[in-house]
C-alpha cells in the first residue's frame, strides 16, 4: 500500500500520469458452425442435453424455443404474450425462467412442453439470465447482476461490474462457464469475463471478426447469446438475427 502510494506521488512529482495496465484481451478458435434462423432477434441461449434452447425478442415475435443443433431447425417454440418484448431466458431443474424487457414481469414454463406455470415480477428492466447451480444471476442493462433464490426469486444479493475500477454498462447476455461468467456488451463486439464474486472483469473476448460481426447490416445485430455445454466443454455464441451459431474455443493465454 505505502509503495503504491509513493509511486503515485513520484508520478506526481515528475510530472508523469501513472499508467493502468489494460485488461488482458483473449483470441479464440472457431472450432464448428453450425445454420442458425436468421430470423431469431435472440436474447438468451442455453444448452441442455443435447439441444439449444434459445429466447427472442421484439414486441409481437416473441418466443421461447428449442433448437437442434446440427441443422438449426426449431423443435418447439411457444409465443410470449405479444404485447410483451422477451428477453433473456434461464433452465432450472424442469422448469424454464424467463424475463421481458421493461414490463417488470418473468414467467416459469415446465421445461418439456413450455406451459406456463408460474410469473413473477421485479423492479426495472428484464435483459438476461444464468446459474451457477445455486442461484440465478440477473442482468438488467446497467452494471449490476443481481442473484436471485431460484425458488422465491427473491434477490439476495448483488455485484457492480467493473473494468478497470469503472462501471460497464450495457451488461446483456450471460453464462455461466467454468466459475466466472461470460457477457455480452450490448452494442460491442466484446464478451466480458467476470468474477462472479467481486464483479471485476478479468479480461475480454473480442467476437468482432466473425462474419455477422464485420458485415452487419442493422446495428443491432451484434453478438448476443453465449451458451455451455459443461460435460462436452463446448462453448457456442451467436447474435441477433444471424445466420449461424460458432462453437468456438477461447485460448488459454491472452493476445501478447
Amino acid at each position: 500500500m505505502r509503495s503504491a502510494l509513493a509511486l503515485c506521488l513520484l508520478a506526481l512529482m515528475l510530472g508523469t500520469p501513472v499508467v493502468r495496465a489494460e485488461l488482458p484481451n483473449y483470441g479464440y478458435k472457431v472450432v464448428h458452425v453450425y445454420p442458425h434462423d436468421p430470423y431469431a432477434y435472440t436474447e438468451g441461449l442455453f444448452y441442455l442435453d443435447g439441444f439449444l434452447y434459445e429466447s427472442t425478442g421484439q414486441v409481437g415475435e416473441s418466443t421461447i424455443r428449442k433448437v437442434r443443433i446440427e441443422d438449426g431447425a426449431v423443435l418447439q417454440s411457444h409465443a410470449i404474450l405479444p404485447s410483451l418484448f422477451g428477453e433473456g431466458i434461464v433452465n432450472w431443474h424442469d422448469e424454464i425462467v424467463s424475463l421481458t424487457w421493461k414490463d417488470e414481469i418473468g414467467f416459469r414454463w415446465n421445461l418439456k412442453d413450455f406451459s406456463q406455470i408460474g410469473e413473477f415480477h421485479y423492479a426495472g428492466e428484464g435483459w438476461a439470465l444464468t446459474q451457477d447451480g445455486a442461484n440465478l444471476i440477473m442482468s438488467d442493462g446497467t452494471p449490476t447482476l443481481r442473484f436471485l433464490d431460484p425458488v422465491t426469486l427473491a434477490e439476495t444479493r448483488r455485484i457492480e461490474v467493473t473494468a478497470e475500477g469503472r462501471p460497464v454498462k450495457n451488461v446483456n447476455e450471460l453464462e455461466w462457464v467454468k466459475g466466472e461468467i461470460l457477457a455480452n456488451i450490448w452494442l460491442t463486439n466484446r464478451i466480458a469475463r467476470i468474477d462472479p464474486k467481486t464483479g471485476k472483469v478479468t479480461g475480454w473476448v473480442d467476437v468482432g471478426l466473425l462474419p455477422e460481426a464485420l458485415h452487419k447490416s442493422d446495428s443491432n445485430q451484434i453478438p448476443n447469446g453465449i451458451a455451455y455445454d459443461k460435460d462436452g466443454d463446448r462453448l457456442f455464441i451467436t447474435g441477433k438475427d444471424w445466420p449461424h451459431l460458432y462453437e468456438i474455443k477461447i485460448d488459454a493465454k491472452p493476445v501478447q
